[in-house]
């Protein structure tokens, strides 16, 4: 049974990229992801019948926590991506209450749902997540985008298993150096811990971070509920790699969880490619897995057909609170939308 519409309101259309859109062309259905100024929904289209992700953001908290660069960035940053493992945006319009990205619906939830429930994954699983990964962050580099957000959370699966990056909050076009503390404590590169200015590198040092939990089921330097102590433990920089990880895993993480940039792969004249080569790797064959014709080693069983959203949590109560006409306080700063 199809969950009963949250919203049916009649909106004022809006233009937006080269057509119309407004709430009213979507059925939205359950909620299935909540933060502080967004909320994440599954949204059918009344004109295809295709499911989406409608993401909502109400101005006035975006505005009142001074969120409106960091929102316009996502929205500019997302237009510009196109690429199999990282969430398309297919339209993004407003009204006088909210922003709206109509996004990709992955069934299959989060990878960090699934890693809790494995714990930790084989060798062979990790390494396909890991590489597709990789596919994304050389693209988003080859752009001068870092990414900043790569944590277990931030991976959406589809409905074949295979990966799309999603929550680009934190990305930010920058072919130089950025200075902003942002991100999960427990991926943070040292050198973004220690205020000094970084680039695209700390991607690879989340890579790495990651493929750690992967590997392990925990993160090298989050045995703590302290941010500070997260901190201080990725300044001290001492990683200790379990004996069941396999060899050529920990030499590519000693190459990437590593505060020497002059070391670490993805930052060096070889770039992605380096990443590639890495013995780790040696299995993998990159076009094909760019093309996703290498079968994923999990898939949702979609019993609910493909407004399936049972590998989601539920958030009971969280609906979209518009206004239907009215006064737009806040339309010039976010033009683009």
């Amino acid at each position: 049974m199809k969950p009963a519409p949250i919203v049916s309101s009649a909106l004022p259309k809006l233009q937006t990229q080269s057509r119309t859109y407004s709430l009213t062309d979507f059925v939205v259905m359950q909620a299935i992801g909540a933060g502080d100024v967004s909320a994440s929904f599954l949204a059918q289209s009344k004109h295809n019948q295709r499911h989406y992700t409608l993401k909502v953001y109400e101005k006035a908290k975006i505005v009142r926590q001074r969120m409106v660069e960091r929102v316009n960035d996502e929205r500019a940053v997302l237009r510009e991506c196109k690429h199999p493992f990282i969430v398309h945006l297919w339209a993004a319009f407003q009204d006088p209450s909210n922003l709206y990205m109509v996004m990709d619906f992955a069934h299959g939830g989060e990878l960090f749902t699934l890693l809790r429930r494995a714990q930790r994954f084989p060798n062979p699983v990790a390494m396909f997540y890991a590489a597709e990964i990789t596919l994304a962050l050389e693209y988003l580099h080859s752009r001068d985008i870092i990414y900043r957000s790569l944590d277990p959370s931030n991976i959406l699966l589809t409905k074949s298993g295979h990966i799309k990056l999603a929550n680009f909050g934190l990305a930010i076009k920058c072919p130089d150096v950025t200075w902003t503390l942002c991100g999960n404590p427990e991926y943070l590169a040292p050198e973004v811990v220690a205020s000094k200015g970084y680039n695209k590198a700390s991607d690879w040092w989340s890579l790495g971070v990651l493929i750690f939990e992967m590997c392990c089921g925990f993160t090298p330097f989050g045995d703590s509920g302290s941010q500070m102590k997260i901190y201080e433990n990725i300044l001290n920089g001492e990683v200790k790699y379990p004996p069941y990880i396999h060899p050529d895993a920990v030499d590519l993480l000693q190459y990437l969880i590593t505060p020497d940039l002059s070391r670490r792969l993805g930052n060096r004249r070889g770039g992605a490619q380096e990443v590639m080569d890495h013995r780790w790797f040696a299995e993998v064959t990159w076009m094909r897995l760019l093309k996703r014709d290498i079968d994923a080693p999990w898939s949702p069983q979609l019993e609910g057909g493909d407004g399936d959203t049972s590998q989601y949590d539920k958030y009971a109560g969280v609906s979209i609170h518009s206004e239907k006409l009215g006064k737009d306080s806040f339309s010039n700063i976010f033009a683009d939308f």
